[in-house]
């Protein structure tokens, strides 16, 4: 495929920009053609990388690239897993990886301003190090926070504290024509005008370019503890769920996992679990103000539990060992990602999700297929990962390709389709990307995304911006 990098263009970029920072050498590239979905096969290098270091530079460069039709890729950490920052038309990938600054830790307003290239786990520590606290945790600490507003990243404590967009107040946004739009700030109530901030948080890059956004912030809870729950079976332990909330406790979260994955991730990382007992476990995390109120939420959790026919509950209530069950349930992925094809985000209400988890062992049955599933039992939101290995005395076994290529479409869609039996959606906090574009119009009618195609003319009328994501 000839470039669309003119020498004229790519002399202007790098007078953007400075020729150190706009880079079309391969051995470079490379490294900006993916993600982490695990099938290396839909990775596609950019014609070059342009690397701006502020938002009147992000606007310089989308100039450029509308006047000429150039495709434009946003990518922040790439850490999304449904090829969302794939460059899969070529063209320019924006990398905001030297946007990389927090701004302000606003005490009095409890807000943060942050540049969109700042990695979560350095926003976290800042927000920390300012006396305030960022409620979501999204999953990996080398996310950028402009990925996770442009995907609405979600993560474990949603149940309590809500996605990304329930704190986001203000976002810069520099548009496919070289606009910079200052939306919302500083701001807990706004009924001025139609919330154009709101459209473009989960846009996926496709409306344009978040550089900067104003984030609201919360005191620190004082007391954390994790119980570990283990059941006999499935049934039992995702049926405490509605239970645990209809006593008037709202967990911080509550993460089902299953005893294999949960071995294989110890033995990846070299940590243990509190317990092998039973075959599927609960992880609820509490938070409260107080020791008195602690232990009030985790005798109501334990009762339900029990009442539920839970085998024990484990108790991890010093630092060490709730660091050890955080990074055991984080680490998951890392562990079996070598036998994974993909990771399924369904979401469900969350009286569905023993239904759909039901369905997922049936379909393993029927296709004789290992899909390790766990998720945020509290959410509804189920990530079932079909797998190219099976499980096998406590080690993961690959399988040839002809024993799992022509089943894992199938199995998709026999997911996706009772997922939207069940009032889900096919994603609850990944996104859509280039992956599941196909199935978008499983669980949404076309009278629908023919609105957002709309929308996306509207701002992006070249269709430059993050071309073939989401829908076409």
């Amino acid at each position: 495929m000839t470039s669309k990098i003119t020498p004229a263009i790519r002399a202007s970029l790098e007078a953007v920009v400075g020729a150190g920072n706009a880079f079309s050498d391969a051995d470079k590239t490379v490294d900006y053609g993916h993600d982490e979905f695990s099938l290396k096969e839909i990775a596609h290098e950019p014609d070059i990388v342009v690397r701006p270091d502020t938002t009147e530079e992000v606007a310089a460069v989308l100039r450029i690239a509308n006047a000429d039709g150039v495709p434009v890729t946003p990518r922040g950490g790439a850490t999304g897993l449904c090829g969302g920052c794939v460059p899969i038309r070529g063209g320019i990938v924006l990398s905001l990886e030297r946007m990389n600054r927090v701004l302000e830790v606003d005490a009095d307003n409890q807000m943060a301003v942050t540049e969109a290239g700042v990695r979560l786990s350095d926003f976290t520590r800042a927000v920390e190090e300012g006396g305030l606290y960022f409620p979501p945790h999204p999953g990996d600490e080398s996310a950028m926070m402009g990925g996770l507003v442009a995907t609405n990243a979600g993560g474990s404590r949603a149940v309590k504290y809500g996605t990304i967009r329930n704190y986001v107040r203000g976002l810069d946004v520099v548009t496919p024509t070289g606009e910079v739009l200052k939306l919302g700030g500083k701001l807990e109530k706004s009924s001025t005008g139609y919330n154009l901030m709101h459209l473009f948080i989960g846009s996926e890059g496709t409306l344009g370019v978040i550089t900067r956004a104003v984030i609201h912030l919360m005191t620190k809870p004082g007391i954390m503890r994790s119980l570990v729950v283990p059941f006999d079976e499935l049934e039992p332990a995702l049926e405490t769920v509605p239970l645990i909330m209809k006593r008037g406790v709202v967990p911080l979260a509550v993460e089902f996992l299953e005893v294999e994955p949960i071995t294989l991730t110890e033995e990846h990382i070299r940590k243990k679990w509190p317990t092998k007992l039973g075959k599927t476990h609960l992880l609820v995390i509490l938070d409260a103000p107080s020791e008195e109120e602690m232990d009030r939420l985790s005798r109501a959790v334990a009762e339900v539990c029990v009442e539920k026919g839970a085998i024990d509950v484990f108790i991890a209530d010093t630092p060490s060992k709730q660091d050890d069950v955080l990074e055991i349930r984080s680490k998951i992925y890392d562990a079996i990602k070598a036998g994974t094809v993909e990771i399924l985000d369904i979401s469900v209400p969350r009286a569905e999700v023993a239904g759909h988890v039901r369905k997922v062992r049936e379909v393993a049955a029927k296709f004789g297929m290992w899909l390790p599933t766990f998720g945020h039992a509290a959410d509804g939101n189920v990530h079932t990962h079909i797998m190219k290995a099976r499980y096998e005395d406590g080690r993961m076994v690959p399988v040839p390709e002809s024993d799992w290529r022509a089943k894992a479409d199938p199995v998709r869609m026999e997911l996706f389709r009772d997922c939207r039996e069940r009032g889900g959606v096919i994603s609850g906090e990944h996104g859509i990307g280039l992956v599941k574009k196909p199935y978008l119009s499983l669980v949404l009618d076309e009278r629908q995304i023919e609105i957002m195609r709309g929308i996306k003319r509207v701002f992006d009328p070249n269709g430059i911006m993050n071309p073939g994501k989401i829908f076409d």
